[in-house]
């Protein structure tokens, strides 16, 4: 094995923030083409739910992209087809592009689908389809006749066709071709891409490729938990890959001062001279942010563990119900519980958690960026 290069704590974090591209205001520049670029160089945006301020696909673009607007993501996704949804470790925005990685998990799905879709029929799925094949796009609103059934899970629907329409969608039979707020319409996944037929998948050693090329690229140190999150290690072809590329020293290992842990990067990135960062900067993140969402890597790199409260009954919450981390420079300096009341037109700061000391300047910065943050959360 190739001796390690060994760099310290701050070189980690700093080659991580310019890999996520934390470490400058607008890395993409502006419009449609700029949350085209921040998807495909972060490779996935993850999509939830929750709606106490702005979604969470919105925010991390914004977090990235000063002038984003919402309607970018929308010509995204159903004019310029670049981006489609589907499961990366949640929900997320993915790069068109990289649609040939995840036929093979379809395929997957299709021959061994969750029990979670247990009531669905091969002819009921048929069924959809011919429907959709002949009328066009549908939403779970365009589906009549439905007789309701009892919700057998918190997320599930009480139309049973709603199931229907997300199997053909895990299947890669259906994608989907737009969404109203949360409310999706699928449309057949060949035609929306304008597709003869399914596309070829990637095979193994192609998804192995893609699967480290995308960490390298987003995270910059890799490791792996951070490129299979959120399981802890390599598949079998992905570890051959990695030893393959540090023997031919096209990857390096990399270990950092006090840490356990093992990492690879490239040489490159490892000598890179960045600029230096400005203690400043400030971001308000999203908790389903990339440098976020992996809660252990975070914990290591920057010493601070987000606690996601959403889950958890009020009276045994610490923080809040959907607290954002706040960075600074390099620093997680505070955890902000927010609520977006869009009548009276402002969000509301229901809890405020310092996690270094406070001083005057640093809550300045702070309430800038909560300003700034107001102007998208309110479409001002």
């Amino acid at each position: 094995m190739k001796r390690p290069v060994t760099i310290d704590a701050a070189r980690a974090r700093r080659l991580w923030l310019h890999a996520s591209r934390l470490d400058t205001r607008a890395p993409f520049g502006a419009g449609p083409e700029a949350a085209r670029a921040a998807i495909e160089h972060l490779g996935y945006v993850q999509i939830d739910t929750i709606h106490v301020i702005e979604r969470a696909h919105h925010h991390q673009l914004f977090t990235r992209i000063p002038d984003y607007r919402r309607a970018d993501l929308a010509a995204l996704q159903s004019d310029e087809r670049s981006v489609f949804e589907y499961w990366t470790h949640a929900l997320s925005y993915v790069p068109t592009r990289d649609l040939k990685f995840f036929v093979p998990q379809m395929a997957a799905h299709r021959a061994r689908p969750s029990p979670w879709f247990g009531r669905c029929t091969p002819e009921d799925l048929e069924a959809l389809l011919t429907h959709i094949r002949k009328e066009g796009p549908v939403s779970i609103r365009d589906v009549d006749g439905d007789v309701r059934v009892e919700k057998d899970h918190p997320w599930a629907s009480t139309k049973p066709s709603k199931r229907v329409l997300e199997l053909g969608f895990y299947n890669g039979d259906l994608v989907i071709s737009r969404r109203d707020g949360m409310v999706k319409t699928y449309e057949l996944l060949p035609r929306h891409f304008g597709l003869r037929k399914h596309p070829k998948p990637a095979t193994e050693d192609n998804v192995a490729e893609y699967l480290l090329a995308r960490g390298l690229r987003a995270q910059g140190l890799v490791n792996g938990s951070s490129l299979m999150h959120p399981r802890l290690t390599l598949t079998p072809r992905l570890a051959e890959l990695v030893e393959k590329r540090v023997k031919g020293r096209k990857l390096v290992p990399v270990r950092v001062d006090g840490w356990d842990s093992a990492y690879w990067a490239e040489r490159a990135i490892v000598d890179t001279e960045l600029p230096a960062l400005d203690p400043e900067l400030a971001h308000i993140l999203s908790p389903f942010d990339p440098l976020v969402i992996q809660r252990g890597r975070l914990a290591q790199f920057f010493g601070y563990e987000h606690v996601f409260e959403a889950y958890v009954s009020k009276d045994k919450r610490r923080f809040g119900y959907f607290t954002l981390p706040v960075l600074v420079g390099d620093r997680f300096v505070a955890v902000l519980d927010l609520k977006t009341d869009r009548a009276a037109g402002r969000v509301l700061v229901q809890a405020w958690h310092w996690l270094v000391e406070e001083t005057p300047r640093l809550r300045q910065i702070v309430e800038d960026e909560l300003t700034r943050f107001e102007r998208f959360q309110l479409g001002k």
